[in-house]
């Protein structure tokens, strides 16, 4: 039965959706009823082929239907893999379906049960077979010619973005009860536009890209709710490049003569890329509006001390700077690498994180987490905001640091702060394709450090072979016992339908089950001498203020075990953090490795190679497979945005590490990429819709989706 509920309501508070794929959801985008119309398909499958059983031919999609007349569950000879086997007969024939891993699927059909099938069929035991098909029971109310039910095996069939936790099955099945709510959401194209367009209603546009009749009318409305997701992001881009253009920021000279000790006074010579980002930044600081500056730098790029170049030009401008980092430990890093480079300056910092509050009276630059915005310090001059890992701070996020009828650090009151709003530097350690990051991040200016620092020596990357496994082990042995460490990262669970639709905290129990394999193997089998740590997702990210003495470790705690070298070995799922310098860690280990990305990889291989020592990244495939595209890929390139391009190429948007952070589904990035005509198009009509009315008020329903849409953008 279909739900017509608000499309406005948390999908947490809806009956119909259990508990168990919440999660999974919200890693998707979608926490509310109309985030799951918007869930946009990748592809079709086209299961419009019906056949009868004896039509059936080895090589063809096709769907039949008929009765369940067998039932068995075996294994596999060679691999061992649970098999499940199962006859489906009608009027003209027998055909086999086999599943492979499905073996829960067998509490499901019953012998008698009326089924239909979709897929591509294969040869097995010389007679046709469907392997591993979409399958659908047909009620005993219904005819078994109705196809009007059937969301899973008949017509076009939508394809969904995916995630661990949640199937394109499991979206169907919840997109067929809530579409109705499809008919209370106001459609905030202008006429003028779906008539230029030939766009089909918001309504029409929804009901065809999910369950559509024919081909054309899902890829029309595709095009219609791409273009209107990136609609929706250049409007939102121009108009805060126009808000900031209204208001006043610190016009922050530069000291040129500082600029050139700072540069003299490292140990090392900036590159190219540092000294063109420095130069963007200063310049940017030197206006009196407000800087919207984005730092993308490949790992090892070198961001910190350009990030370092712009507080001092603050600090010595008499302005004050916040720093903020996603978490303690990397607040941590950020202020013993600043407080290393900066010394020769006199800059007054000010350290605020977790229990440790060292204020000096004099502080210039604030160093601490994204709570730092929450703190109750109330700034006098501040200057400039640097964020890591986080693309959008606002002018409301800016303007409530200097809103704050607080007291200042040394108990005074102080008015409100009168210099204007704060110039504004996000630093991002996920090297994005420049095509996406100049619409996503179009607001912004962006600034790239595509080049490492002269002298790094680059991490050797192989992949290895099962028979390698003990010599690879020898040599890991031999480098702890020179004082190096070692990270093990475990492979990424790949999960039936069973788990997958049992919810997160089974693929978590999964993962912990795997890495304490590992971790066991590995302490007590193949480094018993040597101290092991382990890192997982069910472990809290934080320690606690109050600890219990049976309290769990967090991941906070371990990693800086790592750090402080009070562990020779860490074994981990991909929960690795990103950004963590330990220079002392030269090998990473990847089991697994082709179930990873191309862009995770290289950041998971950014963790070595922070030092001068040589450091290495060993490729352990689950299988022979070594020659893979992918993996000969990372083994001939060090470069991150080289690597997210051919991650584009080979496997699509969907799998690129971090697009979930971006807030944009996978078909717009898709769209991004591959349709320019589009996205053309949409950056026109988005200038003359600002032309004709530069708050929209023009288009209400435009206007108040786009107020809907900026209430979600906010600092994680």
């Amino acid at each position: 039965m279909a739900f017509l509920i608000p499309p406005s309501a948390p999908l947490s508070s809806v009956p119909r959706v259990h508990k168990n794929i919440l999660a999974p959801l919200r890693r998707l985008g979608i926490y509310t009823v109309r985030d799951l119309l918007f869930h946009i398909p990748m592809r079709y499958d086209d299961f419009s082929n019906q056949r009868q059983i004896h039509e059936l031919t080895a090589g063809e999609t096709a769907t039949t239907q008929g009765i369940i007349t067998r039932i068995n569950v075996g294994r596999t000879a060679k691999k061992h893999m649970s098999l499940l086997e199962v006859n489906l007969e009608d009027p003209t024939g027998r055909v086999s379906l086999v599943w492979f891993q499905k073996p829960f699927l067998a509490r499901t059909l019953k012998k008698g049960d009326q089924l239909r099938v979709s897929g591509k069929i294969a040869e097995w035991k010389g007679r046709p077979c469907f392997q591993n098909p979409s399958h659908e029971r047909i009620p005993a109310r219904l005819r078994s010619d109705d196809i009007s039910h059937s969301i899973h095996t008949s017509g076009l069939i939508p394809i969904y973005p995916e995630t661990e936790g949640i199937t394109s099955r499991w979206i169907r099945f919840l997109l067929s009860s809530f579409l109705p709510a499809s008919a209370l959401l106001d459609d905030p194209l202008p006429e003028h536009i779906r008539t230029a367009h030939n766009f089909p209603s918001l309504a029409d546009a929804l009901s065809s890209v999910h369950f559509p009749k024919i081909l054309y009318d899902a890829e029309r409305a595709r095009s219609r709710l791409i273009f209107e997701k990136l609609l929706l992001i250049q409007l939102r881009a121009l108009k805060e490049r126009s808000r900031l253009k209204q208001h006043k920021a610190p016009a922050i000279p530069t000291d040129i003569s500082r600029m050139k000790s700072f540069a003299s006074s490292l140990p090392f010579a900036l590159t190219n890329a540092q000294r063109k980002a420095i130069w963007e930044i200063l310049r940017d600081m030197a206006q009196p509006k407000p800087m919207n500056r984005l730092l993308e730098g490949d790992v090892g790029s070198g961001k910190t001390v350009v990030a370092a170049a712009a507080i001092l030009a603050a600090s010595a401008a008499g302005y004050q700077t916040a720093l903020m980092a996603p978490t303690e430990i990397l607040a941590t890093q950020h202020y013993a690498t600043i407080q290393k480079v900066l010394a020769p300056f006199d800059v007054s910092i000010a350290f605020l994180t977790g229990g440790k509050k060292e204020i000096p009276a004099d502080a210039t630059l604030f160093i601490g987490t994204h709570a730092l915005i929450q703190d109750t310090i109330h700034f006098d001059n501040l200057g400039l905001v640097i964020i890591d890992e986080q693309h959008r701070f606002g002018v409301e996020q800016r303007a409530a640091l200097l809103q704050r009828e607080t007291k200042n650090i040394r108990g005074e009151m102080k008015p409100l702060n009168k210099i204007g709003i704060p110039h504004f530097l996000s630093m991002s350690a996920t090297p994005i394709p420049r095509t996406i990051a100049l619409t996503i991040y179009s607001d912004l200016d962006l600034s790239i450090l595509d080049e490492l620092p002269k002298g790094r020596t680059p991490v050797i990357t192989k992949i290895i072979a099962p028979v390698e496994r003990a010599q690879i082990y020898a040599f890991i042995r031999e480098e702890i016992r020179r004082g190096r460490q070692a990270y093990v990262v475990c492979p990424k669970i790949e999960v039936g339908e069973e788990k997958l639709e049992m919810g997160q905290q089974t693929l978590l129990r999964a993962e912990l089950k795997a890495v304490t394999h590992e971790y066991e193997k590995l302490k007590k089998e193949i480094f018993p001498d040597f101290a092991i740590g382990m890192l997982h997702g069910k472990m809290p990210s934080k320690k606690p203020k109050k600890t219990r003495a049976d309290a769990p470790r967090s991941k906070e705690e371990i990693m800086q075990d790592f750090a402080q070298r009070k562990l020779d070995i860490l074994v981990a799922t991909s929960v690795i953090e990103v950004g963590v310098d330990v220079p002392n860690a030269t090998i990473m280990l990847i089991e697994g490795a082709e179930r990873f990305g191309l862009a995770q990889l290289h950041q998971f291989r950014g963790r070595v190679g922070r030092g001068s020592k040589q450091s290495y990244c060993f490729l352990f495939p689950s299988e022979d497979n070594g020659g893979s595209v992918r993996l000969r890929t990372l083994v001939e390139s060090n470069n991150g945005f080289e690597l997210a391009e051919k991650d584009l190429a080979l496997r699509g948007p969907g799998d690129l590490f971090g697009t979930a952070q971006w807030g944009v589904p996978n078909p717009v990035l898709h769209a991004l990429v591959s349709n320019h005509e589009l996205v053309s198009s949409v950056r026109h009509d988005a200038i003359e819709l600002i032309k004709q009315s530069p708050d929209l008020s023009a288009f209400p329903l435009l206007q108040h989706t786009l107020l809907q849409m900026e209430k979600t953008i906010h600092l994680e």
